[in-house]
């Protein structure tokens, strides 16, 4: 397998998190989303994901964009362990989780929202960072209400599921864009079990071979 992924994108980690739970042997192909322009939009890339983003992840004859799409194929191909919980309802918990942290805490800080408030609408530094700090502390503030009713020592119990892979990516982003986490005790308690597992140790953005 070939993963095309970027040292400090979030979704890139969530999918490095996932191949490492699974044991599984793959190429690190970094693609730099700021080097030459981004290299994510570079024609060779654009031919094996047109979204201009990162994670691809290659396997075969498969080609697969979107970190949540790619590690639910992972664990249905390769189900041990499994990511998911097998009784439905777990299951939907977990991935609802795992949404409001992919689909409404992670865009509204990615890069290419960012370039476009400090780009075309000219929006200072200041702002921007207002901005960032805004939506991680609201997604958050939701996120630590739900886990202080289904956390052990990960998210849902004792057991590591998806909601960890995505958690552990958005808290590492926090940090960097120096969000106080003080108000999210559950958040930090999970995902310092969490770093303590060598799957997520190895994943981490400062131990990919394109960290700068």
């Amino acid at each position: 397998m070939k993963l095309y992924g970027y040292w400090r994108s979030s979704a890139a980690y969530r999918v490095r998190i996932a191949l490492n739970l699974k044991q599984l042997s793959f190429e690190n192909l970094p693609v730099h989303l700021v080097k030459n322009g981004g290299e994510q939009h570079s024609d060779s890339y654009k031919a094996l994901n047109p979204s201009e983003l990162v994670p691809t992840l290659v396997d075969g004859d498969i080609s697969l964009n979107q970190s949540l799409a790619i590690i639910e194929y992972l664990d249905e191909m390769y189900p041990s362990p499994a990511l998911l919980p097998q009784d439905s309802a777990t299951k939907a918990q977990v991935r609802a989780l795992a949404l409001d942290i992919a689909c409404d805490i992670h865009p509204l800080n990615n890069l290419r929202v960012l370039q476009y408030l400090s780009g075309p609408l000219a929006v200072t530094d200041a702002a921007k960072n207002d901005w960032i700090k805004h939506w991680l502390r609201t997604g958050f503030t939701a996120v630590e209400q739900r886990l202080r009713q289904s956390a052990g020592q990960y998210c849902f119990g004792d057991e590591v599921t998806l909601a960890d892979i995505c958690l552990v990516p958005q808290v590492y982003n926090a940090q960097r864009f120096a969000l106080d986490m003080a108000a999210f005790p559950t958040i930090m308690a999970v995902q310092h079990n969490c770093l303590q597992l060598a799957a997520f140790a190895l994943a981490a953005p400062e131990q990919q071979p394109d960290a700068q």
